[in-house]
């Protein structure tokens, strides 16, 4: 499902992030990708789901190069990962119910769907009596188990946890583990980014772990439940068009109807903006939502500019909030 081939991260400064990394992770695995403090870990994260380009080498998801994915299919590939970070991410403006439906509401599904699936992840994540509490009512470990429900709205194959438990107590962080086995034992690809030895050490004849230290695999253990991973042989570089080199999973990232004009509401934004976005392939505003911290760096906004976007971004959730409570 998952392959690292030989692959290097340099930032400015040569300071080596990842060095010559080679992993497969199957599918159905539970995995541990381990280390100390600035080993690479949050690196693996950011390459998977494309926040950041490998030096040398490549990755990829299935049959999907990752590093080759045009930026207007970034969104539909992220859809197919599950991410969960450290600090939560979840929207403070929403209720737990309308965090989980939001995601939802972006995936286009319909009204009967979306409740449904909400009130299946509330019941998976045991938080079915938290559904109508904001972000800052609940605990940390229930916000952290929210933000999980969310991940799962898209119905990925592959989750990515990153350090889920780590602002967590020892009885709140074996929760998380209960659930993402739960999560695992139910045919979802489990990555764990994490420096929790306690939760490692509890899974140790379970799930698996890639060890890193100073941006290297230093070991990798295999689970009783998977076969040897072994590593895997050079990719030749591919030559041909990147839609030929990533085969027919590209046709599954891809739009079904091709944007060729911009939504009318980006539209009206400042000359600026709305060249940047033409420039990125950015027609809409779901594409908007889709993208991170490091692809809006990659625009580089005028200081007017994000403060342009950030205000019509507030103005399109909390008219989709709206919406969202006058259909409930």
């Amino acid at each position: 499902m998952v392959r690292f081939d030989t692959v290097t991260k340099k930032y400015d400064g040569n300071i080596v992030a990842l060095e010559d990394v080679n992993f497969d992770i199957k599918q159905g695995e539970f995995c541990f990708i381990t280390g100390p403090s600035g080993a690479g870990k949050s690196t693996i994260v950011k390459l998977l789901i494309q926040d950041e380009l490998p030096t040398s080498g490549s990755i990829f998801y299935e049959d999907i190069e990752v590093p080759k994915i045009p930026h207007k299919m970034l969104p539909s590939y992220r859809q197919k990962l599950g991410v969960v970070f450290q600090d939560m991410k979840l929207l403070n403006t929403r209720t737990l119910t309308e965090n989980i439906a939001f995601a939802l509401e972006i995936l286009q599904k319909k009204e009967q769907e979306i409740k449904n699936t909400t009130d299946y992840l509330l019941e998976l994540v045991g938080l079915e009596d938290r559904r109508n509490l904001y972000p800052d009512q609940l605990s940390g470990g229930e916000q952290q188990r929210g933000a999980i429900a969310r991940a799962l709205a898209s119905n990925p194959s592959l989750l990515l946890a990153d350090e889920p438990t780590g602002n967590l107590d020892e009885e709140n962080a074996y929760m998380i583990l209960d659930i993402l086995k739960k999560i695992n034992d139910s045919g979802t690809t489990i990555m764990v980014i994490t420096h929790d030895n306690i939760l490692v050490k509890a899974e140790k004849n379970n799930a698996r772990e890639i060890h890193l230290d100073e941006g290297k695999v230093v070991s990798d253990t295999k689970s009783s439940k998977t076969k040897e991973v072994n590593k895997p042989e050079k990719i030749e570089e591919k030559k041909e068009p990147i839609n030929e080199a990533m085969g027919d999973q590209i046709e599954d990232i891809q739009p079904k109807e091709e944007k060729s004009k911009m939504e009318t509401e980006l539209t009206k934004l400042s000359k600026g903006l709305v060249e940047k976005f033409e420039k990125n392939a950015i027609y809409s505003t779901d594409l908007l939502l889709g993208l991170t911290q490091g692809d809006l760096k990659n625009l580089k906004l005028k200081k007017k500019e994000v403060k342009e976007l950030r205000k019509y971004i507030k103005n399109y959730l909390s008219n989709k909030s709206n919406d969202i409570k006058k259909k409930s």
